[in-house]
């Protein structure tokens, strides 16, 4: 039976910093072998999305200039986009980052980047009540069918068979109506 190693090892803060005690611990927990461990954590910026909705990091120090596609123990909201991100790198390997959480004070924009609209969606809910507020529109939708609330004060209504049900008085009023 071979020697096991304790892999709890006890650091020395007096002699360097604690975020220099833990980079100066075993990363090998981090490594699958295929490659040297790196650092267990570095910072970045949360770029965006792809087409496929998997977060995109760049600003990695060992990929300079490099977009790489991420993958995330945190929920990404496309406001973040252009925040700083801490990132672990799966097996040592700086192509396969992993964002474990943003650092939300440090939102800026890539240079030549549009500043992105901000969002603003209130959803309130109770026992009896689940009001949605959007500041331009609000849609539902459902396979080819849709519901869409404007600011203007519109309703449309889309669907391939619409069927509206009453067992009381079913009114229809409005300043024109038109059938057909």
């Amino acid at each position: 039976m071979g020697r096991i190693e304790d892999p709890f090892v006890s650091l020395e803060p007096e002699s360097f910093g604690e975020p220099e005690a833990l980079l100066r611990t075993g990363t090998a927990a981090l490594s699958d072998g295929t490659g040297p461990a790196r650092a267990g954590f570095a910072t970045g910026r949360f770029h965006g999305f792809d087409l496929d909705d998997r977060p995109l990091a760049s600003g990695l120090a060992e990929l300079p200039g490099e977009v790489v596609p991420a993958r995330t123990t945190v929920r990404l909201a496309r406001s973040m986009i252009g925040a700083e991100v801490v990132v672990v790198y799966a097996g040592g390997d700086a192509r396969r980052p992993i964002i474990v959480g943003v650092l939300h004070d440090t939102v800026q924009r890539l240079p030549g980047e549009p500043a992105a609209q901000r969002q603003e969606v209130a959803i309130e809910a109770d026992d009896e009540r689940f009001v949605v507020t959007a500041e331009r529109e609000i849609v539902l939708r459902c396979g080819e069918s849709s519901i869409t609330l404007t600011r203007a004060g519109k309703v449309i209504i889309k669907g391939n068979y619409i069927l509206s049900r009453s067992t009381g008085y079913n009114k229809i009023k409005g300043a024109a109506i038109d059938l057909n």
